[in-house]
């Protein structure tokens, strides 16, 4: 049987002793970790931030309600701020954002919950 030895960082993450680390290095090293980790998890959020642009119409998906849908307003740091068709203001993860039907189709199908705010047009 052959090994073959692999040169990637992650590969040397299980080589790692920690058992002869101080207390002090053991906080340093758990700090660094963190900051890393935060590091990537905002990465991830922009990237998913690039997917959509301010003025496209989303929907999400709040825990415990009924789907939300509005308009994308704002890229914040980690979160996008969406003005949804009641008016409200939601600060929501890029991850849980998805496009939402054209604006003439929702139209169409929420006419009657906002007729004064929503104009639907005749397409050629």
């Amino acid at each position: 049987m052959t090994v073959k030895r692999v040169d990637h960082p992650a590969a040397n993450m299980s080589r790692i002793n920690i058992d002869h680390l101080t207390e002090a290095e053991l906080i340093d090293l758990n700090h660094r970790i963190v900051q890393r980790l935060r590091l990537m998890s905002q990465v991830h959020a922009h990237k998913a931030m690039l997917e959509f642009r301010i003025g496209d119409r989303v929907t999400f998906e709040p825990e415990g309600r009924t789907r939300v849908f509005g308009i994308l307003t704002r890229y914040n740091q980690k979160s996008v701020t969406v003005v949804t068709d009641d008016g409200h203001r939601w600060n929501v993860s890029p991850r849980f954002l998805r496009l939402a039907e054209s604006t003439l189709t929702a139209a169409q199908t929420q006419e009657g919950t906002h007729p004064s705010t929503v104009i639907p047009f005749k397409q050629k």
